[in-house]
């Protein structure tokens, strides 16, 4: 087995690279990306607009209560159709499913940020003058950022390991290059073997760092 192991370190140590790469940047477009609409989301849920909280709501719902894997096929198949003109990748289709269902969990993450923000700040900050929007811009999300910082780390640690499911569309994940490698070779154990490591690897030192980052936060308070 250690021989095989390392004859494919040798002859596909670029595609388990390239896996990896491509497995990082749909965890780090769908995490920044989800980031954005979880925050915006969260303000939805906040706002005095009923419409507004109303829709926040059945997206968080849908995303939350349906498997990712079929959020994927759904956007895999729906935005080809929907936008043919674009020509689509797949990859594309793959990150905006992740980003759909990264803003979903983050908007919670958000939410609890931005409610754990003492009141009596906006309070203060409406009595200064600035409007219900200026407050949640220049006092409130500043804060709530610092406040959800280590949760969106951990986001990304979670999508990271969730986008191997993206392999069943061959976009070039880490999964994608040992279903291809064990096609090749006809080797089911090494490869699965030198990808969990790799996976093992990555997750393990992000949540270290993770770890550091928080008590460093814990440390500035």
């Amino acid at each position: 087995m250690l021989a095989n192991i390392q004859s494919l370190l040798s002859r596909y140590g670029m595609n388990f690279l390239n896996g990896l790469g491509t497995t990082l940047l749909l965890a780090l477009i769908s995490v920044a990306i989800g980031c954005l609409i979880g925050a915006i989301v969260a303000i939805m849920r906040l706002s005095h607009s009923k419409l507004l909280g109303a829709v926040a709501t059945v997206y968080t719902e849908v995303v939350r209560d349906t498997p990712l894997l079929l959020q994927l096929y759904f956007f895999y198949f729906l935005l080809p159709d929907l936008l043919p003109a674009l020509r689509l990748s797949k990859f594309t289709c793959i990150a905006v499913a992740l980003i759909f269902n990264s803003g979903a969990y983050m908007s919670e993450v958000f939410r609890s940020g931005i409610q754990s923000i003492d009141r009596g700040q906006t309070e203060a900050a409406r009595s200064l003058g600035l409007s219900a929007s200026q407050t949640m811009i220049r006092i409130v999300l500043p804060q709530a950022f610092k406040n959800v910082l280590p949760a969106m780390c951990n986001e990304f640690v979670a999508i990271t390991k969730e986008t191997s499911l993206a392999s069943t569309f061959y976009v070039g994940d880490l999964m994608t290059q040992y279903q291809t490698i064990s096609g090749k070779t006809y080797l089911v154990i090494e490869p699965l073997l030198i990808i969990g490591v790799i996976y093992f690897v990555v997750t393990f030192t992000m949540s270290k760092l993770i770890a550091a980052l928080e008590r460093r936060l814990k440390a500035d308070d």
